[in-house]
Order: C-alpha cells, then structure tokens, then sequence
C-alpha cells in the first residue's frame, strides 16, 4: 500500500512518524510521511526544541503532491497527535482530496488526547474538535479507553460499557475501532487488553502489562493495525498480529533498559509476528 502520514517527527527517539514510518516500511509498504513539527525530542522529557510548522506549511507540502498528481495512488490516510487546532483543517483536507482521486482509500485516526492516569495532556480546544470534526470523518480510529469515554461522553469501565461507548463511536463515522488500553476491573491483576470492533463482529486479546511508559507505542500501534486492517480486511487478524508487535517491542524496550522505543531493534516483530496471544471474539 502507499500511506500518507500526516504526525509529528523527532529527531532523538519514536513518536508520531519518527515510530510510524519505519514498522509500515519493515512490512513492505510506501510511507510518505508529512511533518506538522519537527522537534530535538518528543515533550514527555519536559523540554524540547525545534518547529511546529505552521498549517500552511503543512498544506503546501500536501497540495505540493496533489499537483504531481500522486494523491489518487494513496490507500491509506494516519494522523495522530496534533499539536494545534489549525492542523485539523489540514488533515481533513487531505482525506478530501485523497478520497476524491480515490474512493476506496481510507482514513485512520488516532485521537491523541491524554489517559487514564495522566487526564487530557493537549490543548483545550483539541479534544471537542476531535470528537465534533475529525473522527467523524474517520473510517477507522484506535482511541485508548479514556479518549473512547470522551468522544461518545460515556465512561466506558467493564466489557459491556466498553463495547456499548464503541457501538456509540461508530454510530458517528468510523466503521472500525481499535481501543488501546482497556482495563476492566474484572481483569486478572498483570494485565491489559485492546479490543477491536467492525461490522464483521468485536474481539479482545490480553497480554501481561509490562511496567513502563513507552512514547510512541500509540503510534506504532495505530499504524501496525490500519495495514493489518486494509491489507488482510479481518479486524481479528490485525489485532492479533498488531498486539504480538507491540508487546514484543515492549518487552525489548524494557529488556534494554533505555527509555526509548528500541525500534529498529524490535524490526523482525513487525515483519514476522509471532501471534502469541489469544484473540477472543465477545460479540
């Protein structure tokens, strides 16, 4: 496939296409990826430097494309983090222009809001643009179960809750949903699942937590399951093969004792995923 990604970029570490680019590559397909900032490190260290690109800069390098008449060859749509509110009006315009060369591609959005622990960590004006303008527009998202909770304003908790706030989500737009980061309180103690739901039915897996905080998995992730997705059409699949990558690079990372994602390191979990976990369809 040929997937426009349209993140942020670091230059020391892994998050938004700094992480994304690299694994949909190591599984064969052409990225091409459009910065919205392009900082020394990603914020979680408390301090950075470099440029947020202004939206027009971003456009540009979008209508840049759109003019070498590349745009109608583009399968798949990504975005994820958003530093300001003006970098929606971009993304929104690229699926258009996308989607008009290409009816069949796709747009997957990751709404990057904050979690559980933590709360909302963007800018106040991010989150209802995401939930009244973005996701709706979106035919696959992977929100965690708290950015779930906000966009359908229920407070998705047991599997139940859980998959009613998805069947709310799709309601909207999106006819898949991948949700990170579900914790059920009846879940053995050690563990997390992610659960993914489309028209075929809704499945969970469950992997041990593993006790760090990774920057960029979310990405990764996000990123993993839209080619899974696209390229196979089974929600089951993807997630399977999704979740054994990202553990894998997990337990890498922590196996390495660095703070960031060990990438490259992990290249062969990408490529050939060892699908070492249960998925369980519920519905």
């Amino acid at each position: 496939m040929k997937i426009l990604s349209i993140q942020s970029s670091v230059a020391y570490g892994h998050v938004g296409n700094s992480a994304a680019v690299f694994p949909l590559q190591r599984l064969g397909h052409e990225v091409w990826p459009v910065f919205t900032v392009h900082f020394s490190n990603h914020t979680g260290y408390g301090a950075w430097r470099g440029p947020m690109f202004p939206a027009s800069d971003v456009r540009d390098v979008i209508v840049g494309m759109q003019e070498r008449g590349v745009l109608g060859q583009v399968d798949a749509v990504l975005s994820g983090y958003q530093g300001g509110s003006d970098i929606a009006d971009v993304i929104l315009e690229a699926v258009d222009m996308v989607k008009a060369e290409n009816p069949s591609a796709t747009y997957t959005c990751d709404p990057v809001m904050g979690n559980a622990k933590s709360g909302c960590f963007v800018s106040d004006l991010i989150p209802p643009l995401l939930r009244d303008r973005v996701t709706p527009k979106a035919d696959i998202i992977t929100p965690n179960q708290f950015e779930l909770g906000y966009l359908t304003n229920t407070d998705p908790t047991d599997l139940e809750s859980t998959l009613a706030s998805v069947d709310a989500a799709r309601e909207f737009g999106p006819g898949a949903v991948l949700v990170t980061s579900v914790e059920r309180p009846d879940r053995p103690d050690g563990t997390i699942e992610m659960l993914a739901v489309d028209d075929e039915g809704a499945w969970i897996v469950q992997t041990p937590h593993l006790p760090l905080k990774a920057n960029g998995s979310g990405d990764v992730t996000s990123a993993l399951f839209t080619a899974h997705y696209r390229t196979s059409g089974s929600a089951a699949e993807a997630l399977g093969k999704t979740t054994s990558s990202v553990f894998d690079l997990l337990q890498l990372t922590l196996d390495s004792g660095e703070r960031e994602l060990q990438l490259v390191e992990a290249q062969e979990a990408y490529a050939h995923p060892r699908e070492q976990f249960q998925v369980q369809q519920v519905r």
